[in-house]
């Protein structure tokens, strides 16, 4: 190779060694937390205010999504297996799932267990004479996760069937010869392999259940919109409002953002 060449190869090795380090986004997650620090100190009031505000609800909307989001990962999971299984009864089952689930609009789920399944329960506990599910009563923020769960797992089951599928069959065949059983193959070989490429679009749901998490605040979660809405409500401020909102909402999918490529860089450096 010519001095030429391997001086332009050394450079895109070099760029992309860099790249790798050093992600260059960042500087947008930095620059989204001046303007918020900046609009605080050039006018306090509002903005400020409604920082102190709305911190506890910036603090319930990030423990909905990732508490919503472990349970996702894990039962989305068990729900790709089950549709993969040889069993027809769980793969009639969790397809009936998906299916259904996928058909109906998340609000109208977070509306259902929050105001029909408690009226469930209580019915049941009618039936059955059971004074504790007679006197049931619901909790806002445990039926704003379970409807974010139940909704979000559907698709994030999907996401991981695929990701099994897209696996090569002589994987299994391969594992089964060394004396694997099929849980055994699909703990250490299939699965391991199928998370790695199912990392993007498993990241691109999280962003999604961040943003969709204000959706709870319909179902009484006192989360970072609807502190909004209850600040707008006494201060009579939209613009200031909503503005100071979408910069927070901004900064926490930008910063998951860049954490999930700081994810997806490692898996591959690990290859």
């Amino acid at each position: 190779m010519d001095p030429i060449s391997n001086t332009c190869v050394q450079e895109k090795s070099n760029q992309k060694d860099f790249q790798n380090r050093y992600d260059p986004w960042w500087l947008m997650v930095i620059a989204v937390i001046v303007i918020i620090i900046l609009l605080s100190f050039v006018k306090p009031d509002p903005f400020f205010r409604l920082l102190v505000f709305v911190k506890d609800g910036v603090f319930v909307t990030i423990f909905t999504t990732i508490t919503s989001f472990v349970l996702i990962l894990i039962i989305g999971l068990l729900v790709a297996l089950s549709r993969i299984s040889s069993n027809v009864i769980l793969r009639s089952i969790s397809t009936i799932y998906v299916e259904v689930v996928r058909g109906i609009p998340l609000l109208v789920q977070l509306l259902f267990w929050y105001f029909a399944f408690p009226s469930v329960i209580q019915g049941l506990g009618n039936a059955l004479n059971i004074e504790a599910l007679k006197n049931y009563l619901a909790n806002p923020l445990m039926m704003a996760i379970l409807g974010l769960t139940f909704c979000y797992a559907a698709y994030i089951s999907e996401v991981y069937r695929a990701g099994i599928q897209s696996i090569p069959k002589g994987q299994m065949e391969a594992a089964r010869s060394l004396g694997m059983n099929y849980f055994s193959a699909m703990r250490y070989i299939i699965i391991p392999q199928a998370v790695r490429i199912v990392l993007p679009p498993v990241g691109n749901d999280l962003i999604s259940l961040l943003k969709d998490s204000s959706l709870v605040s319909v179902v009484a979660v006192a989360d970072i919109t609807r502190r909004g809405r209850e600040f707008m409500a006494a201060n009579f401020n939209p613009i200031e409002t909503w503005m100071m909102i979408a910069l927070l909402y901004l900064v926490m999918t930008l910063f998951t953002a860049r954490i999930i490529h700081w994810i997806e860089q490692k898996a591959k450096i690990s290859n």
